[in-house]
């Protein structure tokens, strides 16, 4: 997970903007929750700026739950299942309605032939029915708040499933009623452990063995709060937990493994409210394969959408994406527990210097800061410690001083550096009494300290009481078992704070009426066609985007005096409504310094077109830009989160380097400019070989009048590829030398 880093827009930059009939960026930072009007604020595309939380209370701890199909007949699956909730209403303090139309009593308790028979209203109806759409309307005359659906057979398995699935959710939709479910399980119903205190995780799968993992983490003395098991997500689905869970005082991490997003939307909104409230999200979304993909949909019956945008859509938003159950356990528990660090310096502390090299190895490379201790600090641990071991981090202390007082001193001593947020200690094997003095010392001095203790514990028995007793023992040390997870958490934990530190959620700053430009732009767009390279470059300039100067011919002669005034050398290119890669057939001409070379380039690009049967709108006579880094700057539409903008390096190479960032908007000028910084070629952008850095600000500015066309336009444009934009030496700009853009 990546923090941000906002910056303030240069006098020229807000000009610029301004210009183009659009509301400056600020550098307002905001966190807090919408209000009450804002929760029904909509973008310029009609669609919410602000995720709506469910009020789940009454599903997670009803007052009283109907059970359909209930039955205590030995044998019967319904039977355990009955036999499971009863339990677990005993727990929560529910009262238990069993409904059975053949039934007079279940489990002692009266059992009524039909909802309408119900002595109460409910808040919660369980449905062991094969069928449950034929109770959807009863629960609804009934005014039930909630229901489950066991039942399976729906999207998951086809076609025909899915049919009746949506008639499942359109029927819930008229009911009112909130349905969890279809293909769901018992795990929202478990027995949670109430002796656990602090802040608890809460638990949100699509496939319920899946949620396994995190749940034992009650044995290992980290608290549960809730589990969603969401299913098919007919209706209630993972960005209303999300949403949910992220109010919740109690939660201190939301732990999720998805298959499938319903809605790219809706999971944005909820994971904004969570970076708001700063609740971490950490998340196992299946799918980054296309056998990873298909697998998903075939067991959930959703898209999985485009995984790189997924993936940048979850950064963006600040959602921990892990790939592993032990690294969503590991990680999530750390979030949930840890304090807030002071410093994001991390310090290894072995009994082995060997150890020591082999963490701060890894743990260098995975971009941790293992910042060099002063000279100070390293004479005062030389104190403790012989002058011939390293001390500067990481810390190697022989192994020796960890059996008396000197131990606890050491810790103390690394702990007081103010440089230090994290202290990891990686233990690879019990070797008492050595270790288990070293745990209980840094059990201790946890005890003592605000700043985060993390141990790994390497052995593969874990049944030493080093590690079940005194580490596990201890709520303020966190426990791994593998160096992987624990820098994996680590690095999760102190990204998570840095990002929530300077977040400002894009969406208070999305624009919800549309500008000049979008007025000028309707004008140009013809739904179900592409634009010529001419109307493309015309829908650029609606937005203030800058082309080269050019001029569009239907003769030599024209083309003579264009080029002209478009001043030598010049370019020229056919532009026409289904032209694509114009320099594959041969219709670009480039470096052109006279009128004859004009006239025969003129007769050649008209004489391929007619031989290719391509319809022209006339031929392009362009100013011929050189010097400066060509990259491309587009958008394209996903199944899931619709529009979303890309910036990589440009040019004729473009597919075969395939460096690019991905953004879905709304976003700001921070993520802009983070997405040049993930590109392979961002040197290129800062000057290399003696080439001058390029106008970086220019191409900020470009990707953020995109990401307003994506906006207001994402009904009807399908897709618009700038290609090459031509980013020119500092302070120069940067230049669409050509463009294409479809249309819905």
């Amino acid at each position: 997970m990546l923090g941000s880093t906002h910056g303030t827009l240069t006098t020229d930059f807000r000009a610029r903007v301004e210009a183009c009939g659009e509301t400056p960026r600020t550098a307002v930072h905001s966190t807090a929750a919408p209000s009450a009007e804002d929760a029904v604020a909509l973008d310029v595309s009609g669609r919410p700026l602000y995720a709506e939380v469910p009020d789940l209370d009454r599903f997670f701890r009803p007052e009283s739950v109907a059970v359909i199909g209930a039955s205590d007949a030995e044998g019967r699956p319904n039977t355990g299942i009955t036999r499971q909730l009863l339990a677990w209403a005993e727990r929560v303090g529910a009262r238990i309605h069993p409904v059975h139309p053949t039934r007079a009593t279940v489990f002692g308790l009266p059992c009524h032939a039909s909802v309408a028979d119900l002595p109460e209203q409910v808040d919660l109806a369980v449905l062991l029915v094969g069928d449950p759409l034929p109770v959807i309307e009863e629960l609804a005359e009934a005014k039930v708040k909630f229901a489950v659906a066991f039942a399976s057979g729906f999207a998951e398995t086809g076609d025909a499933g899915a049919a009746a699935q949506a008639r499942l959710s359109a029927a819930v939709e008229r009911s009112g009623l909130r349905l969890l479910g279809p293909n769901t399980n018992l795990n929202a119903f478990e027995a949670f452990r109430d002796d656990l205190d602090g802040p608890a995780i809460a638990l949100i799968t699509q496939s319920g063995h899946q949620g396994r993992p995190v749940y034992t983490l009650q044995e290992l003395g980290i608290r549960l709060s809730h589990w969603a098991p969401t299913g098919n997500e007919a209706d209630l689905e993972t960005s209303d937990f999300i949403s949910y869970f992220a109010e919740r005082p109690e939660v201190g991490a939301i732990a999720c493994y998805v298959e499938g997003l319903k809605d790219g939307r809706s999971f944005l909104l909820a994971a904004d409210r969570a970076a708001r409230n700063g609740v971490p999200v950490v998340a196992v979304k299946v799918g980054r394969t296309e056998t990873g993909a298909r697998m998903a949909a075939s067991h959930t019956g959703k898209l999985t959408g485009a995984d790189t945008v997924v993936d940048a859509a979850m950064r963006q938003f600040g959602v921990i994406r892990v790939d592993g159950l032990d690294e969503l356990q590991d990680t999530a528990a750390l979030l949930a527990r840890a304090r807030k660090p002071l410093a994001d310096g991390v310090v290894v502390y072995s009994i082995s210097g060997g150890t020591g090299a082999h963490f701060s190895d890894l743990a260098t490379e995975a971009g941790l800061s293992l910042p060099t201790l002063t000279q100070a600090k390293q004479d005062e641990l030389h104190q403790w410690i012989p002058e011939y071991l390293n001390v500067a981090n990481p810390v190697d202390n022989g192994g020796h001083p960890v059996g008396d007082w000197h131990g606890r001193k050491i810790i103390d001593a690394i702990l007081a550096d103010p440089s230090v947020g994290v202290l990891i200690c990686p233990i690879t094997g019990p070797f008492p009494p050595m270790s288990d003095k070293l745990a209980q010392d840094l059990v201790d001095a946890a005890e003592q300290s605000d700043k985060l203790i993390c141990v790994i514990w390497g052995s593969p028995v874990g049944t030493e009481e080093a590690y079940r007793t005194t580490l596990l023992g201890s709520s303020r040390v966190a426990t791994f078992r593998t160096f992987g997870n624990c820098i994996t958490a680590v690095r999760a934990y102190l990204g998570h704070h840095r990002f929530t530190a300077s977040y400002r959620s894009p969406f208070d700053e999305a624009p919800r009426t549309p500008s000049p430009s979008y007025r000028k732009a309707q004008a140009l767009m013809r739904p179900g066609q592409q634009l010529s390279e001419h109307a493309a470059k015309q829908l650029l300039r609606a937005y203030g985007i800058r082309v080269p100067r050019e001029q569009l011919v239907t003769s030599a002669a024209a083309a003579v005096r264009a080029a002209g005034l478009v001043g030598y050398p010049v370019v020229m290119k056919a532009s026409g409504p289904q032209l694509g890669h114009k320099t594959e057939l041969g219709l670009v001409k480039i470096g052109l310094t006279s009128a004859s070379q004009i006239r025969d380039a003129y007769r050649e690009l008209t004489d391929i077109a007619r031989y290719e049967s391509v319809p022209l709108d006339g031929i392009l006579v362009c100013q011929m830009v050189e010097r400066g880094v060509e990259m491309v700057v587009g958008v394209t539409r996903d199944d899931l989160f619709g529009p979303t903008v890309t910036v990589g390096l440009g040019g004729v190479l473009v597919e075969v380097l395939r460096d690019a960032a991905v953004r879905v908007p709304p976003f700001g000028e921070d993520q802009a400019r983070a997405m040049l910084t993930e590109l392979r070629g961002h040197p290129l952008l800062e000057g290399v070989r003696g080439a001058p850095p390029a106008d970086v600000d220019a191409l900020v500015e470009v990707v953020l009048r995109v990401q307003r066309m994506a906006l207001e336009l994402g009904d009807v444009l399908c897709e618009l590829d700038i290609n090459p934009l031509m980013v020119l030496p500092r302070g120069q700009g940067a230049v669409a030398l050509d463009a294409l853009a479809i249309c819905r």
